[in-house]
């Protein structure tokens, strides 16, 4: 018989908690979507002052099984024991008063608020006359930061802070409930080398004071180097678990996608044509300066950096968002005031942005409606009417081309794995025949199986003489994919690179200078 969250709390507080062998675990979990099944028959099992990784591609349900092992969903099917007991999650504050905390992908801190304000929502101290004591609480941030090594201003506001700094904030939230259980999505996908060491010490203090942490990642190199142990989910189903020690990179990929994947970077040779695009003297006032640099029709440009060097405002400026200061852009020859993105697509640019919840989805819309939108007016519209069948038919053709994993048109973005609206995205870009491709971090957060059809999908652009801009924090990414690197630190152009000459300690060098 499950035990009630305010039942087990207690029990919690007490110390009164039966011995058991894992400290979280889930048995025969099921639970379904219309029109998919997302977990079937599942099972997880973490122990205390370990990090289990949860690995899989897109789609293979380890988001679904975390938000009901936070309180999220509800299982249709299935059991879940916290130190032995069995427990009924009903909401994410059930989960929390129990010692279980989720630490998002997609950061969930207000950002008008102070860093104490954040960290204690809803327990905040209060004086004696009832008011919250601000005093108290920035004495109780700074000693949870102390305990944490974090050094941020408890008084500063969120919204001043940089991602991996809110990140840290996230964590030291987390913890402040005295939770037993931590879950991490994705902590690192947008965290330097220094930041990512700076987790992993604090997630190896946590394991030391015998806290469980699932830790969801699709990078291999963080799981041999911080996990304990993995599980393997496909297609909902659970495949296995191991400890990190066992295995290799290539027996984790085989068990993801079922397969081998021979070529992640399958790069080709392919003709390298005229300039199509030439950038000279870019300024944006305090943001980036004298950014000059070709592009020419085949070729894959890369763009390398650290985070904060202007990678992605220079993006941001070539399709119009925010347009530049000052410089010129030539398009074909021709100087093009880009003034609008409108203007860039009507260009024929295209630009897929780096944070596809934030500033690509629209997620309370369908896919096709995502898919259609920047393509709608211009080429499905007559007389004033919109040809529903024809764009509804292309979009399909699209949907099926880049194998998107939807029950039909009609499913609601938000309602995909990351890799799929990633898809969906591209889908909408290549909708508009894009002579000019930008792509801003284009396999962030998604599968190794997913990565790998992104990038085949680039060289094929590549090779019908499409020239792609690709900006990436992903090494392995730049090196593999690229026919010239160009990198960027804290504003300018450091220097470019050939990519037979290229090696990360090159880009390194260039992007630290």
């Amino acid at each position: 018989m499950a035990v009630s969250p305010s039942t087990m709390a207690a029990v919690r507080a007490s110390g009164a908690i039966p011995n058991a062998e894992y400290l979280l675990s889930a048995e025969g979990i099921r639970k379904e979507f219309p029109g998919v099944v997302a977990l079937d028959d599942v099972q997880f099992r973490l122990k205390r002052g370990s990090v289990h990784a949860l690995m899989g591609e897109n789609g293979a349900g380890k988001s679904t099984l975390m938000k009901i092992l936070a309180g999220i969903y509800t299982p249709d099917k299935g059991d879940v024991h916290l130190k032995g007991v069995e427990i009924q999650l009903k909401s994410p504050l059930d989960a929390l008063e129990n010692g279980i905390a989720m630490i998002h992908q997609e950061l969930n801190l207000m950002p008008f608020m102070t860093v104490a304000e954040n960290i204690w929502i809803r327990r905040e101290p209060k004086n004696r006359f009832g008011f919250v004591d601000h005093g108290e609480m920035y004495r109780m941030t700074e000693e949870l930061f102390q305990r944490l090594n974090i050094t941020i201003d408890p008084d500063i506001e969120v919204r001043h802070l940089s991602v991996a700094s809110r990140q840290m904030v996230e964590i030291a939230k987390a913890v402040s409930y005295n939770s037993d259980v931590l879950i991490m999505d994705e902590p690192t996908s947008a965290l330097t080398e220094r930041e990512v060491a700076h987790l992993f010490e604090i997630i190896r203090g946590l394991k030391v004071q015998g806290i469980g942490i699932v830790y969801i990642t699709h990078k291999m190199n963080e799981l041999f180097e911080i996990a304990d142990e993995f599980s393997v989910f496909r297609d909902g189903k659970y495949i296995g678990t191991h400890a990190s020690t066992d295995v290799t990179r290539n027996d984790i990929i085989r068990m993801m996608v079922g397969r081998e994947i021979t070529q992640m970077f399958p790069k080709e040779v392919v003709p390298i044509g005229d300039v199509v695009l030439s950038v000279n003297n870019l300024c944006l006032n305090n943001v980036f300066y004298e950014v000059s640099f070709d592009v020419r029709a085949g070729e894959i440009l890369g763009v390398a950096g650290l985070v904060g060097s202007g990678r992605s405002n220079v993006a941001e400026t070539l399709f119009g968002v925010t347009p530049a200061s000052s410089g010129t852009i030539e398009l074909f020859g021709k100087k093009v005031d880009i003034s609008s993105p409108t203007v860039a697509i009507r260009n024929h640019m295209a630009f897929l942005t780096e944070d596809r919840k934030e500033t690509g989805c629209l997620l309370i819309l369908n896919v096709l409606e995502n898919m259609q939108i920047a393509v709608l007016q211009d080429k499905f519209v007559k007389g004033g009417f919109v040809q529903e069948g024809a764009i509804e038919g292309t979009c399909e053709d699209m949907a099926r081309r880049l194998r998107v994993k939807t029950p039909n048109l009609d499913e609601r973005v938000e309602n995909l794995s990351g890799g799929n609206q990633q898809k969906v995205l591209i889908g909408r870009w290549l909708l508009t025949n894009p002579r000019i491709l930008i792509l801003d971090e284009p396999t962030r957060g998604i599968d190794v199986g997913a990565k790998a059809e992104i990038h085949k999908l680039v060289t094929e652009m590549a090779r019908n003489g499409v020239a792609v801009i690709m900006i990436s924090s992903e090494m392995p990414e730049v090196l593999g994919m690229s026919d010239r690197i160009m990198v960027m630190h804290e504003g300018r152009v450091t220097g470019f690179l050939n990519r037979d000459e290229a090696t990360q300690v090159k880009v390194m060098e260039l992007a630290a200078q």
